[in-house]
């Protein structure tokens, strides 16, 4: 039994790094615009459940939403809801970025939206899996554990793929600064060498040596 829990808490764990997942709420002040944004890689399923809180009854304020992708798509647009919600699987990694403002009869009202924004393994439908499979118990959370140890690895790539591309950057980087002293530094003594000639000249016309 104590070690079925330590295997669940070992699988809890690696779910909770692998699953992009995480409810946030935005204090939307009248004529602001709040953002939120998520670097995802490519091919990933993303959901997200946005829902405004209603503070007064008499008021019931409404929310404009565009999320984009990184290369500035429309991935998601909505003007005048209350409740909503945004699928879609990502074409491009990068920072996708949803952005909520009021809109609508309460505009100068202070909105509160929860936001619950679901990426990759969170996003996906267990329950539906799991009848569609026939998996359920120790199996089903196999799966889950096989599919978030996936993502990690996937994440963990990427990641080295970052840091080797940023080494070249730094590389190039230095090279070119390196190249650019030599070159301000070779501009300086040929300067310098023509400023003495110069002198020397002017010295002689003047047969001061």
């Amino acid at each position: 039994m104590a070690r079925g829990g330590a295997w669940m808490a070992a699988a809890a764990a690696v779910w909770w790094m692998a699953a992009g997942a995480g409810a946030v709420w935005l204090e939307i002040a009248p004529s602001v615009t709040k953002c939120v944004s998520e670097e995802i890689q490519s091919n990933v399923v993303v959901i997200g459940d946005y829902s405004v809180l209603y503070e007064h009854h008499h008021a019931h304020p409404t929310v404009a939403v565009k999320v984009t992708s990184p290369f500035g798509d429309i991935v998601h647009k909505k003007e005048n809801v209350s409740m909503d919600q945004f699928a879609f699987t990502t074409a491009e990694a990068g920072n996708y970025l949803a952005c909520f403002w009021a809109d609508g009869e309460d505009r100068g009202l202070v909105v509160k939206l929860n936001l619950d924004w679901k990426i990759g393994i969170a996003a996906k439908d267990w329950d539906s899996l799991a009848k569609k499979e026939k998996i359920e118990g120790v199996e089903l959370e196999l799966l889950k554990l096989e599919i978030a140890v996936q993502s990690i690895h996937e994440n963990l790539l990427l990641l080295r793929s970052k840091e080797a591309n940023m080494r070249d950057v730094s590389e190039k980087t230095n090279a070119r600064v390196t190249w650019l002293s030599v070159l301000s530094l070779s501009v300086c003594v040929a300067v310098s060498v023509l400023q003495l000639w110069h002198l020397q000249e002017y010295f002689r016309k003047k047969k001061l040596i």
